[in-house]
């Protein structure tokens, strides 16, 4: 009886409005099924084919152009499968940071494409074309070759130097189409400068 009287005493004492102790949460346990009601975020589902139609093209805009950006910026990740890779990367910085002769061909044929459209008179149209047929065009073939035969091996030679163990198939000859090309037209786009500096962001 005494036990009894003495446990009764202490649950009956009255709590001090002021405890500042805390009493629990304040607040009901929510449910499990409630909770994850409340994490779910509403999915609004295309009304119709159109419209599915229109987010997906919408969605297929905005990854084409975050692929675009990505390549501009010189991320790999975003690169066709045939310009990945060290060694690939190795060929475009040897090529983009020398001046070849091989890049000028595209120019000098379409320079020579518009002498032939100007109506010169006769005898210097026969003059010009002889000049360009007989010496400048042999001139710049043989010169295309011979740089892209000469950017073909250098390339394959020094990457597998500074490369040991990565694959050289097809580095020469991606190194070599590249040259062709003129510097603006490249893609990916050049990351150096002619000399070796890298090419300053733009603002």
């Amino acid at each position: 009886m005494l036990r009894r009287r003495s446990q009764t005493s202490v649950d009956d004492t009255p709590v001090p409005a002021d405890d500042p102790k805390p009493q629990g949460k304040g607040r009901p346990t929510p449910k499990r099924r409630d909770a994850e009601g409340s994490r779910r975020r509403p999915v609004t589902a295309p009304k119709d084919r159109k419209e599915a139609y229109k987010v997906a093209r919408a969605k297929q805009a905005a990854d084409r152009d975050r692929a675009r950006k990505g390549m501009l910026a010189g991320d790999e990740k975003y690169f066709p499968a045939r310009d990945r890779g060290p060694a690939k990367k190795f060929a475009r910085e040897w090529v983009d940071s020398r001046r070849l002769p091989s890049q000028y061909f595209l120019p000098f044929s379409l320079l020579i494409l518009v002498a032939t459209w100007i109506p010169w008179p006769t005898e210097i149209r026969n003059v010009v074309l002889g000049w360009v047929i007989t010496i400048g065009w042999p001139l710049m073939m043989f010169g295309v070759l011979f740089t892209s035969v000469y950017v073909a091996w250098k390339v394959k030679r020094e990457a597998a130097a500074k490369l040991p163990g990565e694959s050289m198939k097809g580095v020469g000859f991606y190194a070599a189409m590249r040259a062709l090309q003129i510097r603006k037209l490249r893609f990916p786009p050049p990351q150096v400068l002619p000399g070796g500096k890298p090419v300053p962001p733009k603002k």
